[in-house]
């Protein structure tokens, strides 16, 4: 694939959210329709070559890029959420991040069995997200037919955690 305009309009955030860290604002691309089109577009049509029945979208901004996908689509959108943000009967599964742990939770009737499932969030570093997303999923019964990130950290070597997923990232950092 050629280089996305919207690579051009992922700032850089030193020191967030803690030292260290160089965290990659997607921000600057939601505000700009144009980049924001081009990558609602080219996640679409990665979905449309797995045809799921439904999109999953990372707390938070699996939110922001995964809801336009399930409407281009014509399906339907589910969230994943940090614990404690879901209201009704839920499942969670902690995972680890590259700075520390974390737990995420789905409703428990988000996802019937055999349901095709595609995951989106912005970012892939460590994986352990995605992989927790994709554990709660297949705890409901789903098959995950694939991810997509905005961007992929490839120097964190996230693929390992999501080996034998097909797997999109529109923007690589080595």
């Amino acid at each position: 694939m050629s280089e996305l305009i919207a690579a051009s309009f992922i700032r850089d955030v030193p020191d967030f959210p803690k030292p260290g860290i160089l965290f990659k604002d997607i921000t600057p691309v939601l505000g700009d329709y144009a980049a924001m089109r081009e990558v609602i577009d080219e996640i679409s049509a990665f979905a449309n070559t797995l045809k799921p029945d439904i999109i999953i979208g990372i707390e938070s901004r699996g939110f922001v890029l995964g809801m336009p996908v399930a409407i281009e689509l014509g399906i339907g959108f589910v969230p994943v959420r940090k614990l404690g943000k879901l209201p009704y009967n839920k499942i969670a599964e902690e995972y680890a991040l590259e700075y520390g742990t974390n737990t995420v939770e789905i409703h428990d009737d988000a996802v019937q069995s055999g349901q095709r499932v595609l995951i989106i969030d912005d970012l892939l570093a460590t994986g352990g997200t995605a992989a927790a997303a994709a554990r709660l999923v297949e705890r409901l019964g789903g098959e995950v037919v694939g991810f997509s990130f905005m961007i992929e950290l490839e120097f964190l070597d996230g693929r390992k955690a999501l080996a034998g997923y097909d797997i999109q990232s529109l923007i690589s950092f080595d």
